[in-house]
């Protein structure tokens, strides 16, 4: 007898259907075979779901098994498909029928892992499955307890919430009753900032905070650098205290890149916070982009909506900074392997730091640098022109003096420096209407079309541009930069003096 079981793989981001078929022959001599591509988890699932039947007081069929998971030229990994394949066999073999009146199965996304006592463990990747069961027009979904309210989060299906193969076996034979649960409550609070670190804990540094804010507010990349002691890792540190709350959308892409790579806390449904992600310079070149036999977000990925902190940027490798360029610029990541492609979303704040030269003290007032110029010079090349050239904002961070360190003057907060980027963030909603988030995403069109310039400020970007000797990409971002300031400033025209405070974040030492 041939049975049909409805589940799905995620490929990516993004989830694909799979048919669980099951057939069970009395011809030949008893067997388990699977068949369409699976890894060594899906292989073994032979056996986690022979011990999960007898565990749980189903008859496990001793006949000839095939499974095929469909399509079969699609690769599957994981052990998200030993739930269909257990209820698979009980449909094929006659213990339970499918009743509409009581669960449709025809009309259900299952899937589970199994632990031997047959109690179902949570698995990776649930919400882009649940995002397809809305776009199939699936009805009903079946996950395992701990992956109940992930799948909730979206709205269209019915998510059945199930704590073991036993119970879920009872449910389908109508000796219980099991009612989907409800979509968790969570907010996306304006107010709140879940932060170690505020603004008002830094003295002194009013250019960086300003620097900072510009940043936030129009997600625009940002290098600081400085002696060491100057505050450039509590400036970085306290950044993620004045970032704006994350969008539903927004939330749900970042959602569904933590979902996959197994990072979602398991009394999280949905993250509500911009992520901060703060990789060591020892990381790997995998690690920060991604990749790996069985594709998986890196650092940028998972920094997506969010922030990208490198600290001590000239120690990377120049091999993994120059494979950045590429991120920086079109906000995605295209990993390829012989088996194909897969794009992953990398749209963050880039927020780098780095010394003025090895011992750190070039330039300072105070102590003399002991590094020759060869030194200093090969320092320098670590971070090559193409890859400073998507950077938005350079930023000199001097060291802070003792007068402003132990000033009693009262020093402005991260809640209120917040309460003006969610305004500026909220004018650019409003200008993109929902097809960009905010200015640094702006394409050479919405250029075009939203940063109109008067006579003033276009002759003053024109003298810039000599004088700088900005590329075609420098000259964008500070208009792009421009915008931000603008927006900061309530203004729905670029001035000059916007112009002018741009321009002097794009000035660096060569």
């Amino acid at each position: 007898m041939l049975a049909k079981i409805i589940s799905a793989a995620n490929i990516g981001l993004d989830a694909k259907i799979i048919t669980c078929e099951v057939d069970i022959s009395a011809q030949g001599l008893p067997s388990f075979t699977i068949v369409g591509l699976g890894d060594r988890a899906i292989e073994e699932s032979k056996e986690r779901v022979r011990t999960a039947f007898r565990n749980s007081g189903a008859n496990f069929p001793l006949h000839r098994i095939t499974v095929n998971l469909a399509p079969a030229d699609i690769p599957k990994e994981g052990p998200s498909f030993d739930l269909p394949i257990a209820l698979g066999l009980l449909l094929a073999s006659g213990q339970i029928t499918n009743n509409p009146s009581i669960l449709n199965l025809t009309d259900a996304l299952v899937v589970g892992e199994l632990s031997l006592d047959g109690t179902l463990r949570r698995v990776n990747g649930i919400l882009p499955l649940a995002i397809l069961a809305r776009e199939q027009g699936i009805k009903k979904i079946i996950v395992p307890k701990e992956n109940g309210p992930e799948a909730a989060v979206i709205e269209g299906s019915e998510v059945f919430a199930v704590n073991s193969f036993q119970q879920l076996i009872k449910l389908l034979l109508g000796q219980e009753e099991l009612n989907p649960i409800q979509k968790p409550e969570f907010t996306l609070d304006e107010e709140t900032v879940n932060s170690e670190y505020d603004f008002s804990q830094i003295r002194g540094q009013e250019q960086a905070k300003r620097a900072l804010e510009i940043s936030a507010a129009g997600s625009h990349n940002i290098l600081l650098k400085g002696s060491p002691g100057a505050g450039k890792t509590m400036l970085a540190r306290s950044f993620s205290s004045i970032l704006p709350p994350l969008t539903f959308e927004e939330a749900i892409e970042v959602t569904k890149i933590y979902s996959i790579a197994g990072l979602l806390d398991t009394d999280k449904s949905l993250i509500v916070s911009r992520p901060f992600r703060s990789p060591h310079h020892s990381a790997s070149y995998v690690g920060l982009l991604g990749g790996g036999n069985n594709i998986r977000p890196g650092e940028i990925s998972l920094a997506h909506r969010g922030v990208l902190f490198l600290d001590e940027v000239a120690e990377f490798p120049r091999q993994s900074l120059e494979s950045l360029r590429q991120p920086l610029e079109d906000r995605k990541i295209t990993i390829s392997r012989s088996s194909g492609s897969i794009s992953l979303p990398a749209q963050f704040i880039l927020l780098a730091a780095q010394n003025p030269c090895p011992c750190g003290f070039l330039g300072d007032k105070k102590r003399n640098c002991s590094c020759m110029p060869g030194q200093i010079a090969k320092y320098k090349r670590r971070i090559s022109g193409p890859f400073l050239d998507r950077i938005d904002i350079y930023l000199e961070v001097p060291a802070v003096e003792v007068d402003k360190l132990s000033s009693d003057l009262k020093v402005e907060s991260s809640a209120d420096i917040r309460k003006r980027i969610i305004k500026a963030r909220k004018i650019q909603l409003q200008r993109f209407k929902g097809k960009i988030f905010t200015n640094s995403e702006m394409s050479s069109s919405d250029i075009k079309e939203y940063c109109v310039l008067m006579q003033d400020g276009l002759e003053l970007l024109k003298m810039a541009v000599s004088s700088l000797n900005l590329s075609a990409r420098g000259y964008h971002r500070v208009l792009k930069l421009s915008r931000t300031i603008a927006d900061l400033a309530a203004s729905e025209n670029i001035q000059a003096e916007h112009i002018a405070e741009a321009l002097q974040y794009r000035t660096r030492e060569e």
